[in-house]
């Protein structure tokens, strides 16, 4: 590693990588150390509001696209050089924990501060990016704002979507965008030199075998479906079951069948159901319309394909007699990150001479949307015992230190290329 970027990595401040942790978590925060900071809400722009604060803080450029993506910047030295851009999420699950997705972003930042206040002049700019939506807790699908930025999908995909409570993501999103003027507005799918996301892993493979630093070769694929189940509201006192169409009822089978399909020996397959709306929801009535959600993730193409397409022919055999809708909300083929840029990040963590391994992520994120359009990768620290989306997440200041340590070596190498 060159002296001037060991410089620049010593810098990187790990006591207040850990304070600014600490004050967005407060924003949103839930009994048993959790966050619900949901995309577009009141508490993601007063995340946004804060992190834009520290970038106005050190002068660095604050823009913004028309889904909300926020970037900050750091510039190099030749204006018609690519950029190297860094980041994660703001947004989190309803229940969600304290790292998922902000420390990339924390993690960029310091990053930034680190090669400023070290004076090291880029040939490149450095990016900070926050993606918009990621989580899809309040508006689906998940990965949102890197999606429509790389132009995998468009804004009037999405602009109608409602929320559980009924409001539009077309109205969420406006008032999100007025409430940082002083962003710059910035077109979509402006090209990059790299990319590269920090996260926790959400895993416990990094914590099992003692390693600091995940080097991430790449993410499996998933589909997502809504699943609509259409039945018949009667008393349920009085209506017998064999006269009955109960939504509820129909939704469970289908729910059992999906279940007993995708069963995978070898636990590589991941099915879930996590979001159910039930009308009229009264327990003395029977259900006439359920809506579910329905997550199914493979890390192998043909697999993840074959998985996708039996969804809707199962579910309308095992809703009868309900009619049953089913919408695809989002499709993701497997991803294998760019042997470069995995490459870089590894030689970062080895000069560091901090442990390490290579692993697949099993989870969805923006970079596997940024791989379509320039080469990226991922680093993962550890969280403990694996636990994700969930209050009780936790990681340590130091691994969150480390993992921004080698993201600043890496991003240095790339944006001096």
């Amino acid at each position: 590693m060159r002296e001037d970027h060991q410089e620049a990595v010593a810098r990187v401040d790990g006591a207040r990588l850990w304070q600014r942790h600490a004050a967005m978590a407060q924003i949103g925060a839930i009994p048993g150390n959790g966050v619900d900071r949901a995309a577009f809400s009141a508490e993601d722009i007063r995340a946004r509001r804060l992190l834009v604060s520290w970038a106005q803080a050190r002068n660095f450029p604050v823009e913004s696209d028309a889904i909300g993506n926020l970037f900050v910047r750091r510039p190099g030295t030749d204006p018609g050089a690519l950029p190297v851009l860094s980041g994660s999420h703001m947004d989190s699950q309803p229940r969600g924990g304290r790292f998922d997705g902000i420390y990339g972003v924390l993690a960029a930042l310091e990053a930034l501060e680190a090669i400023d206040a070290a004076g090291l002049k880029t040939r490149r700019s450095i990016e900070l990016v926050a993606w918009s939506n990621e989580e899809g807790g309040r508006f689906q699908p998940c990965t949102m704002g890197s999606a429509v930025y790389t132009g995998a999908r468009s804004v009037d995909d999405f602009i109608d979507v409602r929320d559980n409570a009924g409001i539009a993501l077309r109205d969420a999103l406006a008032a999100t965008l007025a409430a940082l003027p002083e962003a710059r507005p910035r077109p979509f799918n402006m090209p990059a030199a790299a990319y590269i996301e920090a996260h926790i892993e959400q895993g416990p493979l990094l914590e099992k075998q003692a390693k600091t630093i995940g080097i991430v070769t790449g993410i499996q694929g998933l589909r997502w479906f809504n699943v609509e189940v259409f039945g018949k509201t009667d008393h349920a006192g009085t209506t017998p079951l064999g006269l009955r169409k109960d939504a509820l009822r129909a939704s469970v089978a289908i729910i059992a069948a999906l279940h007993e399909f995708t069963h995978d020996p070898q636990d590589i397959t991941r099915f879930t159901v996590g979001r159910m709306l039930v009308t009229p929801n009264s327990p003395n009535s029977v259900a006439s319309h359920v809506l579910f959600s329905v997550d199914v993730r493979h890390p192998d193409t043909a697999t993840i394909v074959r998985l996708g397409e039996a969804v809707e022919p199962l579910a309308r055999r095992a809703g009868a007699p309900c009619d049953v809708k089913v919408t695809p909300t989002l499709h993701d083929d497997p991803c294998i990150f760019d042997a470069a840029v995995v490459g870089t990040i590894e030689r970062a963590a080895n000069d560091l001479a901090v442990p390490a391994m290579r692993l697949p992520s099993g989870a969805s994120h923006d970079a596997m949307y940024m791989a379509r359009v320039c080469p990226t990768g991922m680093i993962f620290v550890p969280c403990e015992k694996g636990v994700s989306h969930n209050e009780a997440e936790n990681a340590s200041p130091e691994d969150l230190a480390a993992g921004a340590r080698v993201l600043t070596a890496a991003l240095l190498e790339l944006a001096n290329r």
